[in-house]
């Protein structure tokens, strides 16, 4: 689980401990991640904390191997953590492109992931084995490189499930819109404000947390075995009023 300090990660985590899973989070914040760690230690499972960078070379390839050493396998990589800056196409800097693709796109999902099993996914099958990743729905403010991120990973995403499905690994995007976290809670707690962008929502209101968590394992379960190479909107339906507006 990367990204497994806070709000939707956190939850997921703490949701996957719940029915019996052993977890493995990254993330930046130490404080954040021991806090995970202590709740999923009271449901009795394992956790272990890996200090990586995702946006370097080497951090997701890290964060592979001590997952591995520790528990002996994996079953399920979540691509939770982001990042994004809140820029126009003109004002983005390289620096801010390049750290943005490498956490939100392709480090997370493809580094070393052959690793995360210890062999090539495309030489041994493996049951139920799950690549997903978490991405947010079409953005309306100016986080260019976000977007152009998320794009890259719904194709990624079909690219991996086409090129790894045979081997026995089914990759999945979730899509959710606005999620009441902490720090959405921080910018959308005035009614004032969160009123207008409902209004457009056909359910009215915004998502939690334990809702992103629960798709997440019903995807992580047998239970979506035959899912494979879906981008899942979970956004209160607000894509079908997208559809909608657009054959108006």
């Amino acid at each position: 689980m990367t990204g497994g300090s806070r709000g939707i990660g956190a939850e997921i985590t703490v949701v996957l401990a719940e029915v019996g899973t052993d977890v493995a989070i990254t993330g930046r914040d130490a404080k954040g991640l021991e806090a995970t760690r202590e709740a999923v230690a009271k449901h009795g499972r394992r956790c272990i904390v890996i200090e990586a960078d995702l946006a370097t070379a080497d951090g997701p390839h890290t964060a592979a191997r001590q997952a591995l050493d520790f528990f002996g396998t994996v079953d399920a990589l979540v691509n939770n953590a982001g990042t994004f800056y809140r820029e126009p196409i003109l004002g983005t800097t390289v620096e801010h492109w390049d750290e943005t693709l490498a956490v939100n796109a392709p480090r997370p999902t493809i580094a070393r992931s052959g690793d995360c099993s210890r062999h090539d996914p495309a030489k041994k099958r493996q049951d139920h084995q799950r690549v997903l990743a978490r991405q947010p729905r079409r953005l309306r403010w100016p986080r260019f490189v976000q977007s152009a991120s998320k794009g890259g990973l719904n194709l990624l995403t079909q690219v991996l499930a086409a090129e790894w499905g045979p081997s026995g690994i089914q990759t999945n995007a979730i899509a959710p819109a606005i999620v009441l976290t902490d720090m959405a809670r921080a910018a959308w707690g005035d009614e004032a404000k969160s009123a207008p962008v409902k209004a457009h929502i056909p359910l009215r209101r915004f998502g939690e947390p334990i809702e992103i968590a629960d798709l997440v394992l019903d995807q992580a379960s047998s239970a979506s075995d035959y899912l494979c190479g879906q981008v899942i909107d979970i956004d209160s339906g607000y894509s079908a009023v997208e559809v909608k507006n657009g054959m108006k």
